[in-house]
């Protein structure tokens, strides 16, 4: 008896073993898997396929500037998923030996995914594996603030500028994360001022009724070392009609041109000789009914300080406008040029009157219009004071970009 019961686990483990090898290779003597030879049953066999997934599952801070892969020893991969908690899928490619997957773009800071894997060993046997990682969040970010805004209309100067929080080193990597398009089309192609400041512009004035849309696809690229972008907007513009002005302070008029046709013909005054204005093509950046203006400011002193200047429209970041005057007399303007920079037309106190001049170019006028002005005594205005990248030719435009 104690022969019989040392002999039984020998026999039931031997039992279990026999897979009834007929010599054919399957599991049972009739070719029937799961059979064994005396019609005993066996236990499953198991996929040799191994999948392993980057980043690991249970990941809490897994990083977001690599790929999400996925790769299978002892087989291939059939299917692969990588989904976050919205549902929206992160795309990627098998290997030509189906042997690894990788996704097309890394995944975005700060997200949940889930990814489900198939695949299959040489024996045709499935296996799968589940993870569930979440991306870290960066420390360090930056933004670009653009202009002009979302549904705007503006004038056929308007260029788009993008100001940057924080320095960008790597220009190449963050141009190439924001794109500028045209209906009807037309080249565009963005200047880098400096570190923070990306500008777009075509190679002339934009035709009216142009639809232009900025894609800012900032999200998780590296600006600099550390430090990443977090937006990801589309931005809509329309270019109303088409109007320029040129203010030539030896004649002291302002030429209006709107949709090819002269407008406008208005008596001006610009600088004295002692405060000369910038000459060249500036962009209305700015508007206001009524403005302060104080010569400290501009480093003036305590040459003047008009809390109510009516119909002020700006020209350069510096502070040259082109506005309203009440308080000049009415002889200067189109004779004389009397101002600390800025071009003057006839106004009145209190931005009301709308027989005035000041009141009619105003009204008449958009941001994003391009008032030029011509033999003025001093320098072209420096490109990046305001948004008078039209300054620049087209060769030396091209020149400021990184891509």
């Amino acid at each position: 008896m104690l022969a019989g019961l040392i002999g039984a686990p020998v026999l039931l483990l031997a039992a279990c073993n026999d897979n009834g090898d007929s010599g054919n290779g399957s599991g049972g003597g009739n070719g029937t898997p799961g059979t064994g030879g005396g019609g005993a049953s066996t236990t499953p066999r198991t996929s040799t396929a191994v999948i392993t997934v980057t980043p690991a599952d249970g990941a809490s801070a897994a990083s977001f500037s690599e790929p999400v892969k996925v790769v299978v020893t002892n087989g291939t991969l059939g299917t692969v998923k990588v989904v976050d908690t919205t549902g929206k899928e992160l795309a990627g490619q098998l290997s030509a030996d189906n042997t690894s997957w990788t996704s097309a773009t890394a995944p975005a800071s700060g997200t949940k995914y889930t990814v489900t894997a198939t695949a299959q060993d040489k024996d045709k046997l499935e296996a799968d594996a589940n993870a569930v990682f979440t991306t870290a969040t960066p420390a360090n970010t930056f933004v670009g603030y653009f202009t002009p805004e979302d549904g705007s209309v503006v004038g056929v100067g308007m260029p788009v500028s993008i100001n940057f929080s924080k320095p960008v080193t790597d220009k190449k990597a963050v141009q190439e994360a924001i794109t500028v398009t045209a209906e009807p089309g037309v080249e565009i192609v963005g200047h880098w001022f400096s570190s923070t400041r990306l500008d777009f512009r075509p190679q002339e004035y934009w035709a009216k009724g142009t639809k232009v849309t900025l894609k800012l696809r900032l999200k998780d690229v590296q600006g600099a070392k550390g430090v990443f972008g977090t937006q990801s907007k589309d931005v809509t513009f329309t270019i109303g009609r088409a109007q320029t002005s040129v203010a030539d302070l030896a004649t002291k008029k302002l030429t209006v041109t709107t949709d090819g046709a002269v407008s406008a013909v208005y008596k001006i005054s610009g600088g004295s000789p002692e405060h000369t204005t910038w000459g060249g093509k500036m962009v209305i950046s700015e508007q206001y009914t009524q403005t302060r203006m104080n010569s400290q400011t501009v480093n003036l002193g305590s040459e003047y300080d008009i809390a109510d200047v009516p119909h002020a429209q700006r020209l350069t970041t510096s502070g040259t406008f082109i506005h309203g005057n009440y308080w000049g007399s009415p002889s200067i303007f189109g004779s004389q040029n009397t101002s600390h920079g800025c071009v003057g037309l006839q106004d009145a106190k209190g931005a009301q009157d709308s027989g005035t001049d000041g009141y009619k170019f105003y009204k008449s006028s958009m941001i994003g219009d391009v008032v030029e002005v011509v033999n003025s005594g001093d320098k072209t205005v420096a490109p990046d004071n305001g948004l008078n990248g039209w300054n620049l030719g087209w060769a030396d435009w091209k020149a400021g970009s990184a891509v």
